[in-house]
């Protein structure tokens, strides 16, 4: 496996992030206890997940997950880089108070011990902020974040899902209090959704925050999903249902699935192979409901595309290019 740092700080991580959305809704406790020790026995250090993740009733059952594979020991989470997030309101959906969500000092306070107790550990490597809060000063949010610092309940702030603009207003502020403010940034990012290169990742790297991609597929889109429909594989649903109603996009899909299969190549593999290549790019998440597709994901960090193919890629899905200049007329 191959690692990187995780943006200004000393953390060294995997190239491939173990995303664990899936660790409960989708794959059982033993199924993923399994996926953790298959992705720490390849080299694997760099876990991602959230506070809601388990979703409505269940929400809190992911990181409880990942706690009960902690409290089986052999020096498990000191093996781990360990992120999670806060944003989401975590009382039950039928029974939703204010101050149990957002990025409230309270809510803050709240929430990080909770995910604390849930993982049962005494600390968090990397505690990410799920969404933008536009209710809350960064004043307050880097304030709570301060305290949970001295108190040494986490060890850096990151963001999900935030526009370029509060990157650098996020960090502006941070410096002003001698703070080290954001060390990384986990954005939708994939060949076949590449906003992010326009304001996104400039702003990252130039404030060097590591980028950690999420949906590397596209929900599916880029992972062969013409071939499978073809072979009569269960029809698609969700983002890649939506996205295939287009003819223009489904034509794009057709011929990245036919360059792929010209080469040998498993589309899969090659999108997150390619996001690899990508400048800033950390690492993208993978979330495997199976040890196989764990398998492939590890597969694809060892996956070298030639010039040939990253320049046909391109052709297929282009970037949107720079900004200012991708603005003009």
């Amino acid at each position: 496996m191959k690692y990187t740092q995780l943006g200004r700080t000393g953390l060294k991580v995997s190239r491939i992030v173990l995303g664990t959305m899936n660790f409960g809704p989708q794959t059982d406790e033993a199924g993923s206890h399994a996926i953790m020790d298959a992705a720490i026995d390849a080299g694997i250090n760099f876990f991602d997940t959230a506070n809601v993740y388990g979703w409505g009733e269940n929400k809190g059952r992911t990181e409880e997950i990942i706690g009960s594979w902690f409290a089986r020991g052999t020096g498990r989470r000191d093996k781990v880089v360990l992120a999670t997030k806060v944003y989401g309101n975590m009382g039950a959906d039928r029974d939703v108070w204010p101050n149990h969500d957002r990025l409230s000092a309270l809510n803050i306070r709240r929430a990080v011990e909770a995910s604390l107790k849930r993982l049962g550990t005494d600390y968090i490597d990397l505690y990410q902020f799920h969404h933008i809060d536009r209710r809350t000063p960064f004043e307050e949010i880097w304030q709570a974040v301060d305290v949970l610092i001295q108190q040494g309940k986490i060890l850096y702030a990151g963001s999900s899902n935030f526009p370029g603009y509060k990157i650098a207003q996020a960090n502006e502020i941070a410096a002003g209090r001698g703070m080290v403010g954001l060390v990384s940034e986990q954005c939708l990012y994939n060949l076949a959704e590449r906003r992010a290169e326009m304001e996104v990742i400039p702003a990252a790297r130039d404030y060097g925050l590591g980028v950690i991609p999420w949906s590397p597929l596209h929900g599916g889109l880029l992972g062969g999903v013409l071939k499978k429909e073809s072979e009569g594989a269960r029809r698609t649903e969700g983002r890649s249902a939506d996205a295939l109603a287009s003819t223009a996009v489904r034509e794009q899909v057709q011929a990245y699935e036919d360059l792929l299969d010209k080469h040998g190549l498993p589309p899969g593999e090659v999108a997150l192979a390619w996001l690899l290549t990508r400048p800033g790019v950390t690492g993208p998440i993978v979330g495997p409901r199976t040890a196989e597709q764990l398998d492939s994901a590890l597969r694809a960090a060892e996956l070298e595309l030639s010039d040939e193919i990253l320049q046909e890629l391109d052709t297929i899905f282009p970037g949107p290019g720079p900004s200012p200049e991708a603005f003009a007329w």
